[in-house]
């Protein structure tokens, strides 16, 4: 209610799938909220295995949200990208994973700061990527920063919004050359001087 009387919409949000799993999706449902993210893996372990079961997890879920007209995804952080027996455990989810069920929220800081190309993502996974967060990073230091200042090219990014199936994208920094206001304003400045 607080969000319509400010004439809000929300979109999404991110969850865990734990032993309050209904409950968190009966709340979305009765928020109206559209996505529901899964943050973190549920079960641990960087290998083959481990992300196939929770593809498996994340396949159920994604029935269940859409019973009650949700969208249930995934968003990635660094540590997928790492490989085990030449197999980079992403695209261990993104292969077994139905792309009706469970929608990808694509953090491109991470992509890019774990050596992978966005691109080739959106290339070989054509309109899998509904969500991003958008955000720029120091490569070196692996951190956050505002728009331009670091190692991703926001406007071409943006220019391959349509293959990657763009329908949201979330500003996003963890890290400040000062403060969080002052780092979004430049963000949203940079953001409508491209042309897009």
């Amino acid at each position: 209610q607080v969000c319509r009387d400010l004439g809000m919409t929300l979109r999404s949000g991110h969850v865990n799938i734990d032993n309050k799993w209904q409950q968190t999706i009966n709340e979305a449902a009765e928020s109206g909220q559209e996505y529901l993210i899964c943050s973190s893996l549920p079960g641990r372990g960087q290998t083959i295995d481990n992300y196939k079961k929770a593809s498996e997890t994340f396949n159920k879920a994604g029935e269940e949200c859409q019973k009650l007209q949700l969208k249930f995804g995934y968003h990635n952080h660094d540590y997928e990208f790492e490989q085990q027996n030449g197999q980079v455990l992403y695209d261990v989810l993104m292969d077994n994973t139905d792309p009706k069920l469970v929608y990808m929220e694509l953090d491109l800081g991470w992509v890019v700061a774990s050596g992978k190309d966005p691109f080739d993502y959106f290339k070989r996974y054509n309109g899998r990527f509904p969500l991003w967060h958008l955000k720029d990073m120091d490569l070196q230091k692996k951190q956050s920063t505002e728009f331009g200042k670091g190692g991703l090219d926001i406007e071409k990014i943006l220019q391959h919004r349509e293959q990657s199936g763009l329908k949201y994208f979330f500003i996003e920094q963890e890290e400040y050359a000062n403060n969080p206001m002052d780092s979004m304003k430049h963000n949203m400045q940079f953001i409508e001087k491209l042309k897009i």
